[in-house]
């Protein structure tokens, strides 16, 4: 976890994102010693976007599951899955 003061982001803008880009790991701010923001590379969060859309999507699915609405085949999850992975 890498942390630091919110004047960091003013001073030194490059080596943060630096960190971001080569860790692909937010970076957090802190302002006054607590938690203020947290600042990551785009491609990062483009990736956990897709990934807690995914998660939602297959929680919903789950779900129908339960309730005993009808679903689709192993094949057509597989291509589905695979569809996805590849977004990603």
């Amino acid at each position: 976890m890498n942390i630091r003061p919110s004047a960091a982001i003013r001073q030194n803008y490059n080596e943060i994102a630096d960190i971001c880009r080569k860790t692909s790991e937010p970076v957090f701010l802190t302002k006054n010693g607590e938690g203020d923001l947290v600042v990551m590379d785009i491609e990062t969060y483009s990736r956990r976007e897709k990934m807690l859309k995914l998660r939602e999507e297959l929680l919903s699915i789950e779900e129908d599951r339960l309730a005993g609405r009808s679903g689709c085949t192993l094949d057509e999850l597989d291509t589905y899955l695979d569809d996805v992975i590849t977004e990603v």
